[in-house]
């Protein structure tokens, strides 16, 4: 296992950590869930066991019990394993709701001290409207003061200049953000908070499951060498010389020794390799601007045809050769929030959508050809 300076916090944490946000749980006949955890321990353990000292969770992950499940997971391995959770923001209501949820936290993760206290989820409006409101940054040093937690972090869901606002802030030692092969949107602020003093740690290194797929076009990266997609996608993420550590969701003991495997590879990617990889992104990236640059001026549909969606999934299968996940993400539009509006096949051809188009992309046409790919 590699293990990498993280920020100026005097601590060094695995490159890979452990994200407890997917812990394999069974549904009851009540509808009610709870966590399989003869196979969450013994997955965590494993982890711990091959180097992995850096461990995830936060208030509301797998339905309240993640916390629970690691802090039994943490017995033992309290002084060799950084533990990291989240304050729900959006819990907040009042000044004193911090030390409260905190508390709650501590008790149900069975320990004295939290090593990296995130607030979860910020971007500039909670920011604004919640911590600052709220005195929030007073009430993390005040804890931080008594010893209940070590470092003051953030979790980032917003614009890259919002990130470098929150890095100049001043307080913050850490932060998690998203960062792939698939999106780079903070390649460099994470290069920024790095110079800042901050250490980052990734979540979705793998896009959401989007990259745990084989891709023969993103494998092809890697010219006269084998390495499955997802193994690319986390090694391409540590290649980041700002990056400390990189979230992997494991759920198995399987996919925990695929990952540490990768993740203590010496040299994550050649120099040229990662050159060649970037030029090869960027060409992906203007193909996929061609069909669509998602800017979505051509909603709302009148049929509610997310058109936007169906191009993005288009776009996984024709330039990023993810046909598998476009497929299966393509059939379940409409069944969640995050997929929400209809297939490209419910298009009616009316033509509105083309009207407003400021690429004059033959959307009509291409609706079609999603349709006939995906569906």
């Amino acid at each position: 296992m590699q293990y990498r300076k993280f920020g100026t916090t005097g601590v060094e944490i695995s490159a890979l950590g452990f994200g407890a946000m997917r812990l394999p749980e069974i549904e009851e006949k009540d509808g009610t869930f709870r966590i399989d955890e003869e196979v969450a321990l013994a997955t965590i353990t494993r982890a711990f066991e091959l180097g992995v000292n850096y461990i995830d969770t936060a208030y509301g992950y797998c339905h309240g019990n993640s916390e629970i499940v690691v802090g039994k997971a943490l017995k033992g391995w309290r002084d060799k394993v950084y533990l990291s959770t989240k304050v729900p923001t959006w819990m907040v209501k009042s000044t004193g709701d911090y030390r409260r949820l905190l508390e709650e936290q501590l008790r149900k993760l069975d320990v004295e001290y939290i090593d990296f206290y995130h607030f979860h989820a910020l971007d500039k409006e909670r920011f604004e409207n919640t911590v600052l409101k709220y005195d929030l940054l007073d009430e993390a040093q005040k804890a931080k003061d008594e010893g209940l937690i070590k470092h003051i972090s953030f979790s980032f869901h917003d614009e890259p200049k919002v990130l470098k606002e929150l890095v100049d802030v001043g307080i913050f030692s850490s932060l998690l953000c998203q960062y792939n092969l698939l999106d780079r949107a903070n390649e460099e602020a994470i290069a920024y908070a790095h110079s800042k003093g901050l250490g980052v740690v990734i979540m979705g290194p793998v896009a959401g499951g989007r990259l745990a797929v084989s891709s023969k076009t993103i494998q092809e990266l890697l010219e006269g060498r084998q390495a499955s997609t997802p193994e690319l996608a986390l090694r391409f993420v540590l290649a980041h010389p700002g990056v400390s550590c990189a979230l992997s969701g494991m759920n198995t003991v399987e996919m925990v020794e695929e990952n540490v495997k990768a993740a203590s590879l010496e040299t994550p990617l050649a120099a040229d390799e990662l050159q060649r990889i970037n030029l090869a992104l960027e060409e992906n990236e203007r193909l996929a601007d061609l069909y669509c640059t998602g800017c979505d001026y051509c909603m709302p549909c009148p049929q509610e045809v997310n058109i936007p969606l169906n191009f993005r999934l288009m776009n996984y299968h024709r330039v990023y050769g993810l046909t598998e996940y476009a497929k299966n993400q393509y059939l379940k539009i409409g069944t969640t929030e995050e997929l929400k509006g209809k297939k490209a096949d419910e298009c009616i051809e009316c033509g509105q959508c083309e009207d407003k188009c400021p690429q004059h992309i033959e959307i009509r046409k291409q609706l079609r050809e999603t349709a006939l790919a995906l569906g």
